[in-house]
C-alpha cells in the first residue's frame, strides 16, 4: 500500500517542449518516405494521349478497331483506360488512351505520331496536357504566360506588291538606325524606319516571315504589314541566333547564362508559343550554328568529341534515346533536300579516312567512301540536294605539295556513284549552281587566279566548260535562280566585279566597287547589291544596286552603313509544269512588262500613270453607281412604258409589228435638152 501511495503521489511526466525550443525538422525530412509517394498534381492527366485521324466506324466494326488500336499502342506501355467518343452510333475520329505512367505516354507520342494506318489514316498523337500550351501565345520577356490568340494580319503581305518589289533591311549610323526598303530600279521606297531598333544586327527568318532584332535582354521577332512585335524570347546577353528551316523554332546563344545545374547557354524556343523547349550547355560558339537542322525541321544535330547527337522535334529528345558514337568525327552536314547526313572521319593508323552518308531516322548507311592521305575535307551540298561535293585536300605519297580532289556524289542515282575531279593548284573558292548541275572553282595564286566552270552530265562525266584566267576574284556568288553569277574580289582585291552568264560562259560586264566587303543577290536573281560595311571599312560606306547583267542602277550612300540583307521569299506554290508553261509564254507577257518599264523610267511618266490610274478608278466607281441606279429604276421604266420591257434590244419580239413607211424627200427636174 505504501508503494502504491508513493506512485500515486509521484508527478505526472510533462511532454511539452521548453519555451525556447525551436523545431528545425521539416516535413520533407521527417516524412521523406511518405512524401515520395505523394501523387503529383498532374498525375493522371500527364498519362493521357489523344490520338487523332482514327477511322470513324459503327458498332459492327468498333471491336475490331479497338483490337487494332490496342495492338499498336500497347507496345509503349500498359493502357489502363481508353475512351472512344461517339455521335449517332459512330466514332468521332479521335480517341483518348490513358497509360500507367507519364513516361509511357511520352513514348507513345514520340513513336506513334505520324503512324500510317492505311492510305487514308495517319495518326496524330499528342499529350492531353499539350493542348493548352499550343493554344496560347506569349508576349512577355519573362516566362510566357497564357495569352489569348492575337491576329497580326497578313504575315506575307509584301508578296502581294503589284510591282513584285522585294524588300531589304539596312542598318546605318553605326547601328543607331534600321530601315526596311522596297527595292525599285529608280530609288528605294522606304517601308519602315526606327531608331535603335536593334542593339547589334538583324536577321531574317528563312522564309522572310520574321525580322529578328537583338537586345541585351533577349530576342524580339517582328512581322506583318506594320512590323509589329510578334514574339519575345528572354535570354540575357544573347549574341547569336539560328532559325529552323520551317520557321517553327529559333535557337539563341548567350555566353553569360550557363550553369551546371540549369543549361542556359543555348536555348531552343517554339516561335508560335514563345515556350522554351530545351536548354543546352555550350563551351564555345566558334563554329556557329552549333545545332544543324534537317531540311524539314524534324531533326537537329550536334557534334561533340567522337559523338554525333541527333534530336527530334517536337519532343527535343535524342533520337532513339542514344547518340551515335563516331570516333574522330570532324564535320557533318545535312542534305538540303532529304533527311540525310554526310560526315567525315580522318585516317587513324591503318584505317583510311571516310565519308559516310546516313539516312534518318533509320540510321541506314547509304554510301561510304574511303579516302587516303587526307589532310582535310569540306562538305558542299548543292541547294536542292541533288549532288554533294567533298573537297578533299591530299598529300600523295612521294610528293610534298597538296593536291585537291573534288569527290562528286550523285545523290539521285542508284548506289550513289562518285566522280572525281583532280586539281593541283590551291583552291580559293568553290560554289554549286543553286538550281542546276554546274559548279565553279577559283584556283591558283594571285595575280594568276583562274575561274573554271564544270558541268556534271547525266552520262557519268564531268566536263570542263570554260576557264577564265587572270581573274581578280576571291569569292563566287551565284544568282539564286542559277545561270548568272558574280566573281568578286572583295576587301583586299579592291572590289573587282565580273558579271558572268554561264549558259555560254561569257563575261557580260566588268566593274569595280572600291573596297566592297559584301555581295548580296535578291531572291529573284534580277538584282545584286555590293556594299562597303562600316564594320569592316570606316570610309566610303555605301551600297550599290546592279542588274544581273552588271548595269549600275543606284549608288546609295548611308552614313556609317553597316549591313544590308534581302528579305527571303518562301518557296513558290507553283508546280514545275506551271513554271514551264509561264517560261514558254513569257514573250506574251513581256510586252506588258516592257511598257510598264518605259513608263516608269521618268517621274513625269510615273505621274501620268498615277493620274490615269486615278481617272480609271473614278470612271469605274461612276460606272458601278450608274448601273446600280439603272437597276433600281427598272420598275419605274416598266410602268412608264406600259409593262413593255425595253431594257433589251430583242425583248418582246412577238409583240412587234412590221410597217413600211414612204415619204417624199425632194424633187429635181432635169431638162432633156441639156443631156444632148
Amino acid at each position: 500500500m505504501a508503494a502504491e501511495s508513493e506512485f500515486d503521489e509521484e508527478e505526472e511526466p510533462s511532454f511539452s517542449d521548453p519555451e525556447d525550443f525551436v523545431d528545425d525538422i521539416g516535413d520533407e525530412e521527417l516524412l521523406e518516405d511518405v512524401l515520395r509517394e505523394r501523387p503529383l498534381e498532374a498525375d493522371g492527366i500527364d498519362s493521357v494521349v489523344v490520338v487523332d485521324n482514327v477511322p470513324q466506324v459503327g458498332p459492327e466494326r468498333l471491336e475490331k478497331l479497338k483490337n487494332v488500336i490496342h495492338k499498336i499502342f500497347s507496345k509503349f506501355g500498359k493502357i489502363t483506360n481508353e475512351f472512344y467518343p461517339e455521335v449517332s452510333g459512330t466514332t468521332k475520329g479521335y480517341i483518348f488512351l490513358e497509360y500507367a505512367s507519364p513516361n509511357q505516354a511520352l513514348e507513345a507520342v514520340k513513336n506513334a505520331d505520324g503512324y500510317k494506318l492505311d492510305k487514308q489514316h495517319t495518326f496524330r498523337v499528342n499529350l492531353f496536357t499539350d493542348f493548352d500550351k499550343y493554344m496560347n501565345i506569349s508576349d512577355q520577356w519573362e516566362t510566357p504566360e497564357k495569352q489569348p490568340f492575337k491576329d497580326f494580319g497578313n504575315m506575307r503581305h509584301w508578296l502581294e506588291d503589284p510591282d513584285c518589289r522585294d524588300q531589304y533591311s539596312v542598318i546605318y549610323e553605326s547601328g543607331e538606325r534600321t530601315a526596311i526598303f522596297s527595292n525599285d530600279p529608280k530609288e528605294p521606297i522606304l517601308v519602315e524606319e526606327r531608331a535603335r531598333w536593334t542593339e547589334t544586327y538583324v536577321r531574317w527568318s528563312p522564309k522572310g516571315t520574321y525580322l529578328a532584332t537583338f537586345h541585351q535582354r533577349g530576342i524580339a521577332l517582328w512581322g506583318g504589314e506594320k512590323f509589329k512585335q510578334i514574339q519575345r524570347f528572354s535570354h540575357q546577353g544573347v549574341s547569336l541566333i539560328d532559325f529552323s528551316p520551317c520557321e517553327r523554332y529559333v535557337v539563341t546563344f548567350s555566353p553569360l547564362m550557363d550553369t551546371k545545374e540549369d543549361p542556359q547557354a543555348i536555348i531552343i524556343w517554339d516561335i508560335l508559343t514563345g515556350q522554351k523547349k530545351r536548354g543546352f550547355h555550350c563551351e564555345s560558339s566558334a563554329h556557329w550554328p552549333i545545332f544543324k537542322w534537317s531540311q524539314d525541321g524534324k531533326f537537329f544535330a550536334r557534334m561533340t568529341q567522337d559523338t554525333l547527337s541527333i534530336y527530334e522535334t517536337p519532343s527535343m529528345g535524342l533520337l532513339d534515346k542514344k547518340s551515335l558514337k563516331i570516333t574522330g568525327i570532324k564535320d557533318f552536314s545535312w542534305s538540303p533536300g532529304d533527311n540525310i547526313i554526310a560526315f567525315w572521319v580522318p585516317e587513324d593508323k591503318d584505317i583510311p579516312a571516310r565519308v559516310t552518308l546516313m539516312q534518318f531516322p533509320s540510321r541506314l548507311e547509304i554510301r561510304v567512301r574511303n579516302l587516303f592521305n587526307v589532310v582535310d575535307c569540306k562538305l558542299h551540298w548543292q541547294r536542292q540536294g541533288d549532288y554533294l561535293c567533298v573537297k578533299v585536300d591530299r598529300t600523295p605519297r612521294g610528293t610534298q605539295g597538296i593536291v585537291t580532289n573534288f569527290e562528286i556524289f550523285r545523290m539521285r542515282e542508284k548506289q550513289v556513284p562518285v566522280d572525281v575531279v583532280e586539281m593541283k593548284e590551291s583552291i580559293i573558292a568553290f560554289a554549286w549552281e543553286p538550281t542546276g548541275s554546274k559548279f565553279a572553282v577559283l584556283h591558283g595564286e594571285s595575280p594568276r587566279i583562274n575561274a573554271s566552270f564544270y558541268h556534271v552530265k547525266s552520262n557519268g562525266k564531268i566536263d570542263l566548260i570554260k576557264m577564265f584566267d587572270k581573274q581578280q576574284a576571291n569569292s563566287i556568288f551565284w544568282s539564286p535562280q542559277g545561270q548568272f553569277m558574280v566573281l568578286a574580289g572583295l576587301r583586299s582585291m579592291n572590289g573587282a566585279l565580273a558579271f558572268v552568264d554561264t549558259s555560254d560562259c561569257t563575261i557580260m560586264y566588268i566593274a569595280e566597287h572600291y573596297m566592297a566587303s559584301d555581295v548580296e543577290w535578291d531572291p529573284t536573281g534580277r538584282y545584286v547589291v555590293t556594299s562597303v560595311s562600316w564594320w569592316s571599312h570606316k570610309v566610303d560606306n555605301a551600297y550599290w544596286l546592279w542588274t544581273f547583267q552588271g548595269r549600275l542602277l543606284q549608288k546609295n550612300n548611308k552614313d556609317r552603313f553597316c549591313q544590308l540583307l534581302w528579305r527571303p521569299r518562301p518557296p513558290t506554290l507553283l508546280s514545275q509544269e506551271q513554271i514551264k508553261a509561264i517560261k514558254k509564254d513569257l514573250k506574251k507577257y513581256s510586252k506588258i512588262f516592257e511598257q510598264k518599264d518605259r513608263l516608269s523610267q521618268s517621274k513625269a511618266s510615273k505621274e501620268l500613270v498615277d493620274k490615269r490610274r486615278l481617272m480609271m478608278e473614278e470612271y469605274r466607281r461612276y460606272k458601278d453607281s450608274a448601273i446600280q441606279l439603272y437597276n433600281q429604276q427598272r420598275e419605274l421604266r416598266l410602268q412608264l412604258r406600259g409593262g413593255v420591257d425595253t431594257d433589251e434590244l430583242d425583248s418582246n419580239v412577238e409583240d412587234w409589228e412590221e410597217e413600211t413607211i414612204e415619204f417624199f424627200i425632194s424633187e429635181e427636174i432635169i431638162p432633156l435638152g441639156d443631156l444632148e
